[in-house]
């Protein structure tokens, strides 16, 4: 039995643990779909370890352990998680809405490909900050967009 989620419940959910929100609407086997796909990724890139790293500052010992093959595959499964959470709790279809979502995982991607190169006022800011900063413009530039495709459509 499927149950109703808000945008901002999918969303803030999604953001935990993509599967989260279709678990707690009901959508068992989508939900356990992307928590066992995130976990798998999460293992094999050894996503965990970066993260604690680079919050102790350590960003290059971030980058050494990190696996890039293996983490390419994580925007595009968050996203495509958190895109399906914010349409599950829309009561009609919104035209263009998963702009934001595409061109965030595009965006990060593209990020972490860079990312071993990025240096900010001499500081490397490696695998884990740099994609998160592209998703500000990921976002920006999908709702941007999203906005000139509806008006001039």
């Amino acid at each position: 039995m499927k149950k109703s989620i808000t945008k901002t419940e999918g969303i803030l959910w999604s953001i935990a643990l993509p599967g989260f929100p279709q678990l707690l609407a009901g959508l068992w086997f989508k939900g356990t779909l992307f928590v066992l796909l995130e976990i798998i990724i999460n293992v094999q890139s050894n996503f965990n370890q970066a993260i604690m790293y680079s919050f102790l500052g350590e960003t290059h010992k971030a980058a050494s352990v990190i696996d890039y093959q293996w983490l390419m595959f994580y925007p595009c499964l968050y996203m495509f998680a958190m895109w399906d959470a914010y349409k599950l709790a829309l009561e009609k279809a919104e035209e263009y809405a998963y702009l934001p979502f595409v061109l965030s995982a595009y965006l990060v991607t593209v990020g972490l490909m860079y990312s071993p190169k990025v240096y900010v006022f001499g500081t490397f800011i490696g695998p884990i900050f740099f994609p998160m900063m592209c998703v500000i413009p990921g976002v920006l530039f999908g709702l941007a967009i999203r906005s000139i495709l509806l008006r001039y459509r």
